[in-house]
């Protein structure tokens, strides 16, 4: 722009031969009060002065901060004029003047000043009442003064059309009695036509209406001293939201401990409601719009309280007695009495004798009633006016009641019935039932003497405080007839009669008519005519074929039980039926015959437009009744058996039985089963827990199916604990069971393991000790085992060998022993250690005593001084030809056992000490030992199978051992005999040879001493 401005100025320049030029631009200017602008003024040609004038004509200096005009000099061809803050004074005509010499050149703008659209004054929002005139204020100024045109809700108000709205003078907007629905947004809009300016202020204008007020209710009542509360509420509408307080008395009431109030105060809850509340309450809704106010009474009530009764004590027979009661309560309560069910109130006269219509004109019962007090007299004391009387107070909001006791002294009163039925051998009770003021003492008589007797055993008294039993056993018509009861107070003795009758079996019952159908009948009856004194239980029902046998069944009598059907009848038969009744005492005698017959079976014929054939025309016999089920609960909860009962078959014999079951709350069934037509229950298993099943049982027979009989039940809650095994089984896995039968098994076998170890000297804890440790077993002799070893080990032969030695030495454990003597049952056996037991044993050493024989020699040997020692040798030959039929299964399995030990076992050595001298010719002797039963068959364990037999002895003791074995029969077994040990001498006899051996003064003891390994191998076959 400036290069092109430059080329015209050259032009010019040069088209003017240097002539100087002006010119201002903007060349004119308005200028809206308070703003600012600026003019610039440019030179053509050689100017050395360029000055603007104001329109005063006063030149406007640079350097000038005077007024609020400025000017700068830009270049040496321009000068710029500025107008800050422009007021009134600033308009008028400035000159710009460029000077060169006397060359002089100037142009004028004229600055006009205008006021443009100015709010001066247009608040928001701007709230006004309902109802009173809103002046909408919008003060507007400019220059010239703007047209103002109001706009609400986007339309311009036209006050023509609406007389509500009125334009003023100064612009504002008033409308006349504003209302709710006016409220919103209005729009102030400005306008100046010259300028084309436009201006709109928008004001939001609230229109706050008065609070209205009403209470939930008018009246509250309350009632006081029973800790309640009373709730007075009132609501409050109005814009804005108006606050609600609540003052009683002129004084505000605050939350605290006798008020509260709810959020926004609109619910007054008064505690604990005394009658100094009583009063009226203001509801107060308070707003910008101003405040209204409501009044709710409270109306304060007092239950009935009754504050005094007395109790009442009079003799039978005395004239009157009062009962006085006073309540207080607001309203004033009414008082009344009641005794039982009857209610006396005043004015009224209650008769005892007519206590339903309470008028009389005995007058035994008045009750006078004065403000709060009331009383209530009894005339005539009888002793049934002895009890509790009520005295109840009440009003309008409630009542109170308290009891009074009225005690009556009277003499006793005996009740109940005076005879009594029962049959010789049945016991029956005489009830006496005494009633009296104190209480009486009874006392029974028969005869003029007092029971029970010292010579009576079938009468016996039982006491209660009111009531005393005789209790009679009949034994013959004797004990039937008459018995005194006496009752006997301070007040009196009374007595009454009972008679005990002998009780006879019922009459029969009457048959009225029977009812006949295809295959059931109805009978119906009347009760006997005597029922014998006791209760009919039962009655027979018998009928029968003319001229056949009877049939019968018994049914339980029940009350008023007039009809019994029976069943199971062919149709169109003709049948006799009787009918008999049963007490306690027996069965009576059988009503007369009733012959009926029954109804033949129902046809119908299938209809067509032709006559049927044959075949079109069945016979078709009505379906059977729906059978009557019934539920018998089984252990274990998840489990139910359902029983049915058979109706009537309709004369077609049942087929089969339909059932069918689900849980209620879904909807498929359980697969149908079908049971056979004797069927009478089924059981239904794997049901779930605490679950409501629904049972249908249908009877079928050849011509359909019956309605189902239906029934529901619930099964039980699951329990918390494993169920025992009686109720369902263990709740224990199969591997955990397993587990603890071997467990068990493992420690039953240590068991006896260890018990074997220190009983027998035997089993596993014994070959460890022997093979590993070197050790010999508990209680063992390591002198006497040797010597026995020794004895074996000399001796190359397999046969047992029986060693008796006699010894002085004494054993401390046996001392105190008594003397013990072998005889045909001491047991050849190691004997196990034991207590004391005198038992003798049978010892059976072979199989068969036919196949073998037992020898026996007894030698002196020389021992040492101190001890005499005597060798009984037993020796046994194995059977050739052995019979396998008389030897025990039990048998077998031990000799099998023994063969197939290679060694030959120690038996343990006898040691008998004083040993009775046997005469030389008795030294060989054949012996017979009887045959017993196997060790086996005693479950008492090696103690029980062979005790040793010991008796106390102070000076001397002995050693048995018995050492033997064999190839072919099992260690010596034992078993208890019953025989006892005999201190004077013993007699053993074998065969047809009689040996005798006499020991006096002989004492002994059995003691173990353990074998080597074989042997104990052997015992723990044995164990």
């Amino acid at each position: 722009m400036l290069q092109i401005r430059d080329i015209i100025w050259g032009w010019l320049l040069i088209g003017c031969a240097a002539a100087i030029q002006v010119q201002i631009t903007p060349s004119q200017g308005e200028i809206s009060i308070g703003d600012s602008k600026f003019f610039l003024c440019e030179v053509v040609g050689d100017a050395k002065e360029i000055d603007w004038y104001a329109p005063s004509g006063e030149k406007i200096l640079s350097t000038s901060t005077s007024d609020n005009l400025f000017v700068s000099r830009n270049d040496e061809t321009t000068a710029t004029l500025t107008i800050y803050h422009a007021s009134g004074d600033s308009a008028g005509i400035y000159k710009c003047v460029a000077k060169n010499g006397d060359k002089e050149a100037q142009a004028t703008v004229q600055v006009k000043i205008f006021q443009k659209i100015t709010f001066q004054n247009a608040p928001s929002p701007q709230e006004f009442n309902e109802g009173e005139d809103a002046d909408i204020v919008c003060d507007v100024f400019s220059s010239p003064p703007p047209n103002i045109i109001w706009k609400h809700k986007g339309s311009k108000i036209q006050p023509a059309k609406d007389v509500r709205y009125r334009i003023m003078s100064n612009g504002h907007l008033q409308i006349r009695g504003i209302k709710k629905i006016d409220e919103g947004n209005y729009d102030c809009e400005a306008r100046v036509m010259a300028r084309g300016e436009i201006d709109f202020r928008m004001m939001k204008v609230i229109v706050n209406v008065l609070p209205t007020i009403r209470a939930r209710q008018s009246e509250v009542n309350a009632t006081a001293d029973i800790s309640s509360t009373a709730l007075l509420a009132c609501d409050a509408d109005g814009f804005p939201e108006p606050t609600v307080t609540w003052a009683h008395n002129n004084v505000v009431l605050e939350t605290g401990d006798k008020y509260s109030l709810n959020e926004d105060g609109s619910e007054l809850v008064i505690k604990d409601v005394k009658k100094v509340d009583e009063g009226d309450y203001t509801c107060i809704a308070k707003n910008k719009a101003g405040e209204k106010t409501e009044e709710v009474s409270l109306n304060v009530f007092v239950q009935p309280k009754i504050t005094y009764f007395n109790n009442q004590t009079a003799s039978e027979f005395d004239e009157q007695v009062t009962l006085t009661c006073e309540a207080l309560g607001d309203p004033t309560p009414t008082i009344s009495w009641s005794f039982g069910n009857r209610v006396f109130t005043e004015g009224e006269q209650a008769s005892w004798t007519r206590p339903d219509k309470y008028e009389s004109l005995d007058r035994n019962v008045v009750v006078r009633s004065h403000a709060r007090v009331s009383s209530l007299t009894l005339k005539n004391i009888q002793f049934t006016y002895a009890g509790q009387y009520l005295c109840t107070a009440s009003n309008s909001i409630g009542h109170d009641s308290q009891h009074m006791y009225l005690e009556v002294r009277y003499a006793p009163k005996i009740l109940g019935a005076v005879t009594v039925y029962t049959w010789e051998g049945n016991p029956a009770n005489i009830s006496c039932e005494v009633d009296a003021h104190p209480g009486a003492s009874v006392v029974w008589f028969r005869d003029g003497f007092q029971l029970p007797s010292p010579n009576t055993t079938n009468i016996k008294i039982y006491n209660t405080p009111t009531i005393s039993y005789l209790e009679i056993s009949p034994d013959s018509q004797n004990d039937f007839g008459s018995y005194n009861c006496t009752a006997t107070n301070t007040m009196g003795t009374e007595s009454k009669e009972f008679l005990l009758i002998q009780a006879e079996v019922p009459s029969s019952p009457e048959i009225q008519q029977v009812e006949p159908f295809s295959s059931t009948a109805v009978v119906e009856f009347d009760e006997p005519d005597s029922m014998g004194g006791v209760p009919i239980i039962k009655y027979r029902v018998q009928w029968r074929l003319p001229g056949k046998g009877w049939t019968g069944k018994e049914y339980d009598a029940e009350d008023d039980m007039m009809r019994i059907t029976i069943v199971g009848l062919k149709p169109e038969t003709t049948y006799e039926v009787k009918m008999s009744a049963i007490n306690g005492k027996g069965e009576g005698e059988s009503s007369l015959a009733s012959t009926f017959k029954t109804e033949p079976v129902q046809y119908f014929t299938i209809s067509s437009a032709s006559p049927p054939s044959i075949g079109a025309t069945s016979m078709a016999l009505r379906e059977p009744i729906a059978p009557k089920l019934e539920i018998m609960a089984q252990n274990g909860g998840k489990s139910l058996r359902i029983n049915w009962i058979k109706q009537d078959d309709g004369g077609s014999p049942i087929k089969h039985y339909l059932v069918k079951y689900k849980a209620k709350h879904v909807s498929a069934w359980k697969p149908e089963l079908r049971l056979p037509h004797g069927s009478e229950y089924i059981l239904l298993s794997g049901l779930d827990w605490n679950t409501e099943y629904e049972v249908h049982v249908v009877a079928e027979n050849q011509q359909g199916k019956s309605e189902p009989g239906i029934i529901s039940f619930r099964t039980a809650m699951e329990p918390t604990t494993i169920p025992d095994a009686v109720d369902g089984g263990s709740g224990l896995g199969t591997g955990a069971i397993v587990g603890i039968l071997i467990v068990v098994f493992f420690l039953l076998l240590v068991g006896v393991d260890v018990t074997c170890y220190f009983l027998n000297n035997c089993g596993l804890l014994m070959c460890i000790a022997v093979n590993f440790c070197g050790k010999a077993g508990p209680g063992a002799k390591s002198k006497d085992m040797e010597e026995g070893k020794a004895a074996f080990t000399k001796d190359e032969s397999k046969e047992p060998i029986v060693e008796v030695r006699t010894e002085e030495e004494h054993t401390p454990n046996q001392e105190g022993r008594g003397p013990t003597e072998p005889n045909e049952t001491t047991p050849l056996t190691e004997p196990e250690p034991a207590a004391a037991d005198t038992t003798p044993m049978v010892v059976n050493l072979l199989p068969s005593t036919a196949a073998n024989s037992v020898t026996e020699s007894l030698s002196t040997a020389q021992s040492s001084p101190a001890s005499e020692s005597t060798t009984l040798t037993i020796s046994t030959s194995s059977p050739t030809k052995a019979a396998p039929t008389k030897s025990s299964p039990k048998n077998s399995s031990h000799s099998n056992s023994l063969k197939a030990d290679p060694q030959p076992n120690v038996g343990p050595l006898v040691d008998l000490s004083d040993t009775p001298k046997v005469a030389p010719s008795s030294i060989q002797t054949p012996l017979v030992l009887d045959a017993v039963s196997p060790p086996s068959a005693n479950v008492d364990g090696p103690q029980s199978r062979c005790d040793s037999e010991k008796a106390p002895d102070s000076t001397q003791s002995k050693d048995l051992q018995v050492a033997s074995q064999t190839k072919d029969a099992p260690s010596a077994l034992c078993t208890d005999s019953t025989t006892p040990a005999q201190n004077d001498g013993k007699t053993v006899k074998e065969d047809n040879s009689t040996s005798e051996t006499e020991v006096k003064n002989a004492t002994g003891e059995v003691k173990t001493v353990p074998n080597e390994a074989p042997q104990a191998n052997g015992n723990e076959s044995k164990a």
